[in-house]
């Protein structure tokens, strides 16, 4: 595979944790972004859901306290929770995988399987 292969994750995320196992089984070579250390910038983030076709609202971690604390619903504006998400990295959902001009959010983590054999 030509295509450089970049998970954006935290390392202490069970669902990461699983990802790299799935990888390290698969003997496939990817880089690692923790996002919490090196915080995705608001057009990092756009590109990744405009690659992935997903909407900033099918990202956020809805069942995070901050989630409920900064009142963030189906009517928050796009803009406003990419904004958040940025501000806020727990707020976003992990792992995402980054492969050429194509991205997933790696939930189940076989998705990130399917997008990696899709590229070859």
């Amino acid at each position: 595979m030509s295509e450089k292969i970049t998970v954006y994750e935290k390392p202490t995320c069970t669902t990461c944790r699983n990802l790299a196992n799935l990888f390290k089984e698969n003997d496939i070579d990817y880089a690692k972004v923790n996002y919490f250390i090196e915080p995705l910038t608001e057009a990092k983030l756009r590109e990744l859901l405009e690659k992935a076709h997903l909407a900033p609202f099918d990202v956020l971690r809805k069942k995070e306290p901050l989630c409920k604390e900064l009142n963030i619903g189906e009517d928050t504006s796009p803009d406003e929770i990419i904004k958040l998400i940025v501000e806020n990295p727990s707020l976003l959902q992990r792992p995402i995988v980054e492969v050429g001009d194509r991205a997933v959010l790696a939930r189940p983590i076989e998705k990130a399987i399917d997008l990696i054999k899709s590229e070859k």
